[in-house]
């Protein structure tokens, strides 16, 4: 494990369950617990796990592959971090692009598995919306997903040096890799989107504030080759609790996956401190009145089979479920979006597919 943050901890916690799987190594700066070097020195040291930064997402992953590691990197893939004024977004396409094919020719040329750790496609409700629509055997007409809560808590993705983005890239990628991996059989051809800073608006708010040059919400529109859509909105402007949702029309069924909320279990206390001690699910801003606690949130959101899959690719030498390709694919349309967003046209990305 390299960082020590709030991915690590989802990830570690998403190894701890897998058999035969140890985390020996955990790398941080906050903690001097390690470095990268003294991990791709190891020879015991399988696996690299990055949950780092987004800016150094890709150089890491490249040294860890060069080591000859197996690498998982967290979202995004990588991107293009420069101030958010210095550069136009049409040239952060092109960058962010380049920059995420190479780590894709790195992983081949090494001969190892760089694995997206894109937990979507991993999430039991996606799962079972997968398996619904495939037994359905109609056509997917149309794709919505969001994902929204009150703020990122990391300060490193309120400045696009550091994130490379807002909303659309840090909470639009998880719906967006989801639906194009049940689209994997069409390509993107277009996208169109808007962009904006809502909380700029309103600073005096539960909602987390302080975003310099990132938007804190997005909506895109992905058109594929065969006329199909998918909308993905993303936000860190909804109060209430995290809100991962997928719906899927096709022509023959729809199928709504609700990662979070869901209801198998709701609970009900009529002031916060009343189950203060407990925890219900991130990003709740109060534990008074109604609420929905996942019996395991990790597991409802497909960190342990995530995990899993990663594991089983590096034993049994075959590609995981969410490679680097596909974040590639999501950087492709959401660095799309935002030449989109601020140019306010649609966007053809048939070349990059």
């Amino acid at each position: 494990m390299v960082g020590d943050g709030f991915a690590a901890r989802l990830h570690l916690d998403g190894w701890r369950r897998v058999h035969g799987v140890t985390v020996d190594v955990v790398a941080s700066v906050s903690s001097r617990s390690g470095s990268l070097d003294e991990v791709l020195a190891d020879p015991a040291v399988d696996i690299v796990d990055l949950c780092v930064p987004n800016h150094l997402h890709a150089p890491f992953a490249r040294a860890a592959l060069a080591a000859g590691k197996h690498v998982v990197v967290e979202k995004p893939l990588t991107g293009c971090f420069v101030p958010r004024a210095d550069m136009e977004p049409a040239e952060m396409l092109d960058r962010a692009v380049a920059d995420a094919d190479e780590l894709v020719a790195a992983a081949e040329e090494a001969g190892r598995w760089c694995c997206y750790a894109e937990n979507w496609v991993y999430a039991p409700p996606i799962a079972k919306a997968r398996a619904l629509v495939a037994q359905a055997g109609g056509t997917v007409l149309r794709i919505q997903g969001e994902e929204s809560h009150s703020g990122t808590h990391s300060e490193p993705n309120k400045h696009w040096v550091t994130a490379g983005g807002g909303a659309l890239l840090g909470k639009g990628c998880h719906p967006l890799g989801a639906a194009l991996h049940l689209k994997a059989a069409t390509s993107p051809s277009s996208v169109v989107a808007h962009t904006a800073s809502l909380t700029k608006v309103a600073p005096q708010t539960h909602l987390r504030t302080g975003y310099e040059d990132v938007e804190d919400w997005g909506l895109l529109v992905c058109e594929f080759a065969d006329g199909t859509v998918a909308e993905i909105v993303g936000g860190d402007t909804t109060l209430g609790g995290v809100r991962n949702i997928l719906r899927v029309y096709a022509s023959n069924v729809v199928v709504e996956a609700n990662l979070n909320p869901n209801s198998a279990v709701r609970a009900y206390a009529p002031d916060g401190d009343v189950l203060a001690g407990a925890y219900l699910s991130e990003k709740l801003e109060t534990h008074a009145g109604w609420s929905s606690p996942s019996p395991d949130e990790d597991w409802m959101q497909g960190y342990p089979h995530e995990m899993q899959d990663f594991a089983e690719s590096v034993l049994h030498g075959r590609p995981p479920l969410s490679d680097a390709r596909l974040g590639r694919d999501v950087l492709v349309v959401i660095y799309a979006a935002y030449v989109s967003a601020s140019e306010g046209r649609r966007v053809d990305v048939s070349r990059y597919f």
